[in-house]
């Protein structure tokens, strides 16, 4: 049965603007997980050491209340971690770093793994939205075929073209975005190193400025 005109063209833009929406969706969640990951971590272990050297000194002079201020304004993942613990500092030490980490997890890494597996599905669709496409030209000119006994080549070219043009695009998008998640999970990667790295001295930091505190107060 041949398709009629005004419905191919319903198909055909439809496909492409499926296309369309599929990559719009995954640039957006790439570069979404890109500025989260860049407002979560420090720019450099230097930086985050020197943060840190702050901290001690605040907590050297129980100046707890400015520690919590500070980490509450902040969007970088290790300060706000700082005033949680600090708030929790009654907790003992075991029970604050397994607070810390989930906490850490839940609100840190699990928002970024959730954009990053919107755009794997975003990877998995696209070739498949292609492949649609693909199958839907070749439909189309088989059905040119056999609605005819003499088809010229020009009148199956623009159904083949769009079944090669769908798969290309498909593939232009997954390519890319699987470039980007590669370097989206190494930089969150570290961004947990980072901050591992960080707790380890903060929670060093606050035990011994709620031990030395227990000892004077002894």
């Amino acid at each position: 049965m041949n398709l009629s005109a005004g419905f191919w063209n319903l198909v055909s833009n439809s496909v492409y603007g499926a296309l369309a929406l599929d990559a719009l969706w995954g640039a957006y969640c790439i570069a979404v997980v890109f500025l989260r990951v860049a407002q979560q971590r420090f720019r450099s272990e230097q930086e985050q050491e020197q943060y840190l050297d702050g901290v001690e000194e605040a907590l050297a002079r129980r100046d707890f209340d400015r520690v919590i201020a500070q980490g509450e304004q902040e969007r970088r993942a290790l300060p706000r971690l700082t005033a949680l613990a600090c708030l929790e500092r009654h907790l003992p030490i075991s029970q604050l770093t397994d607070l810390l980490v989930e906490r850490f997890e839940r609100d840190v890494i699990g928002d970024l793994e959730h954009r990053v597996s919107w755009t794997n599905n975003v990877i998995k669709t696209a070739p498949m939205l292609g492949l649609l496409g693909t199958v839907l030209g070749m439909m189309a000119a088989f059905s040119k075929l056999a609605a005819s006994e003499s088809v010229q080549p020009d009148q199956l070219a623009s159904d083949i073209s769009f079944a090669l043009i769908t798969t290309a695009i498909g593939l232009a998008i997954a390519i890319p975005a699987t470039v980007c998640v590669a370097s989206l999970n190494i930089r969150i990667r570290q961004l947990e190193q980072q901050v591992e790295g960080g707790l380890v001295r903060l929670l060093a930091i606050l035990e011994a400025a709620v031990g030395s505190r227990g000892s004077r107060s002894g």
